[in-house]
């Protein structure tokens, strides 16, 4: 070993106690079957989950779960000044709110699980510096003592003579540097950064065998990057990267497209160490189609669907946020979806070569129709739970409600459930409220006349007064439906629809415009699921008090 180079590490590192070899020996590989596929999520806790990166976890979580391998949380809180308080458990809860549970690394704020740990970045603070003293050791990382201002000197002059931007070749002043001058201005206490001291040639090619977009050419990677930084002494995500997925026996890489630029240096990286390399899956990115019609990328900041939470407070059932997800991870999920509407889908297996390599378009009405689906499958009970679960969290007054009619808001919520074509109507928790409210007395408001065809009052009025007095009958639906029909009749109005459109001089309205005026004086509404279910479920005394207050509102 050259004594100047172990002098000179000793010197950048002082407080480096174990080796590369140490930490090979402390996290071995993974006693698992083989083609188990350990994966990640690796968020940095700056905020909510994005949309776009709960996908690649989701695809993560999925290909882990198909393979019976290991699926992780890892946190990179290497930027400090992104780091926001409770960021950990927000990204937790984010995750969960869609059934997914990491098999290792943070579960808490504080507290994770696992033998492949710490599974914070900034508290492998020791493992990174050991394996950078390393390469210094070795040659092949230097401390650099450039300032900002002479950084931005090199590019001015990269800029001016059309050249490739970056730290390299004769550009990397500090790369040859003396090593004892480089010893000497660390003993005098000049900051510095520690860099590659790339071995690469941008002459020559490598490829990547990605899983989702096939091979991809690059030049190989001969940039002096910054491996540890200056101020806080922690490791660039390129860095970090190496250390962690080798020794936390990552096998499959998933990230966003924008990654794939650094795989060069990823590339280099591991080769350098002699490590087995990852797979790569570099995902497309989420886009949408903005109010102009331009496709751009989901926002964060413009677009409230960005977020995770957002489906949790809208009340957008996770299971219809995970077929979703399945929807656009695997162009042939649907296809599966149709062929086996019985079965669960995590029975589907997830497939590399079915991921989109353009971008993902983000579809809420699609969303919004899956979530519709996935409603009109569920019993009366479940959505009663469900929501109640719901509610208890977002809407207070609705949840009391349910609480104290528990048995029927179970009956409401299965009308036009149990048919062979069940009604979808709900989309959400939140949205069930706007379809039920009149069913509930402290909710219901009397509507005005204006809101049915029939607009005359006397006419309105007869038409209730006569019904109840004389044709209410709820024993059945043929003789409720029959009796509103003989009603009609009696009234002057057209209890036959085609006898109305032959001939609508001869009648005053027809069947649909007196169940109109009845369906409007009890719910307010002019379209609602089946009638004559409504009516038996408010029962006789409150139609005649519903009928009584209508007529008397709008006198």
């Amino acid at each position: 070993m050259d004594d100047e180079l172990k002098e000179l590490a000793d010197l950048m590192f002082p407080n480096v106690t174990k080796t590369v070899l140490d930490y090979e020996k402390m996290y071995p590989e993974r006693n698992l079957k083989e083609g188990a596929i350990v994966t990640r999520f690796a968020p940095s806790p700056t905020g909510f989950v994005h949309m776009g990166s709960l996908l690649s976890a989701f695809e993560g979580y999925k290909a882990a779960r198909d393979t019976d391998g290991i699926f992780y949380l890892r946190i990179e809180d290497t930027d400090q000044k992104r780091s926001i308080e409770n960021g950990i458990s927000g990204i937790l809860n984010d995750l969960k709110n869609v059934d997914i549970v990491p098999d290792e690394g943070m579960i808490g704020e504080n507290k994770s699980i696992g033998e492949y740990g710490p599974y914070i970045q900034s508290e492998r603070m020791e493992i990174y510096h050991a394996f950078a003293k390393e390469l210094v050791l070795r040659g092949l990382a230097y401390p650099c003592f450039c300032s900002s201002e002479e950084l931005d000197e090199i590019r001015e002059i990269q800029e001016l003579n059309k050249e490739r931007i970056g730290y390299y070749g004769s550009f990397a002043k500090c790369r040859n540097m003396d090593i004892k001058e480089a010893i000497e201005r660390i003993k005098k206490g000049e900051e510095f950064v520690v860099r590659l001291k790339s071995p690469g040639d941008f002459n020559k090619k490598i490829v990547l065998h990605d899983l989702v977009r096939g091979d991809i050419e690059f030049p190989e990677n001969d940039l002096d990057i910054v491996l540890i930084k200056s101020t806080d002494k922690l490791p660039t995500y390129h860095f970090a990267h190496l250390v962690d997925d080798h020794l936390m026996r990552t096998t499959h890489i998933m990230r966003g497209e924008d990654w794939v630029a650094s795989f060069p240096i990823h590339d280099q990286l591991f080769s350098i160490f002699g490590f087995e390399k990852p797979k790569y899956a570099h995902l497309g990115l989420v886009m949408k189609i903005d109010e102009t019609g331009t496709r751009r990328k989901l926002s964060k900041r413009k677009d409230p669907e960005a977020s995770v939470e957002y489906y949790h407070k809208e009340g957008i059932p996770k299971e219809a946020v995970k077929l979703y997800l399945m929807t656009i991870a695997n162009s042939n999920f649907e296809e599966w979806l149709d062929n086996n509407p019985g079965d669960d889908f995590t029975d589907f297996k997830f497939d590399f070569k079915k991921v989109s390599a353009s971008g993902t378009l983000f579809d809420v009405s699609k969303l919004l129709n899956i979530s519709k689906n996935y409603f009109s499958r569920q019993k009366a009970s479940t959505i009663y739970d469900n929501l109640l679960n719901w509610t208890l969290e977002f809407d207070k007054e609705f949840h009391d409600l349910l609480v104290k009619y528990k048995d029927y808001s179970i009956k409401i919520f299965n009308i036009e459930r149990e048919t062979e074509k069940p009604r979808k109507d709900y989309t959400s928790y939140s949205s069930i409220r706007s379809f039920v409210f009149y069913m509930y007395d402290e909710l219901f408001q009397n509507p005005k006349y204006e809101d049915t065809k029939i607009t005359n009052k006397e006419d309105i009025a007869t038409i209730l007064n006569t019904y109840y007095d004389e044709y209410l009958d709820l024993s059945n639906k043929d003789v409720w439906f029959a009796k509103v029909k003989e009603m009609c009749d009696k009234l002057g109005y057209a209890s036959n629809i085609k006898d109305y459109k032959k001939n609508p001089d001869n009648y005053k309205g027809n069947v649909s415009d007196v169940t109109g005026v009845i369906r409007v004086s009890l719910t307010s509404k002019t379209n609602t699921p089946d009638l004559y279910e409504i009516m038996k479920l408010l029962g006789k005394e409150r139609i005649k008090e519903r009928f009584t207050k209508y007529l008397n509102s709008n006198k």
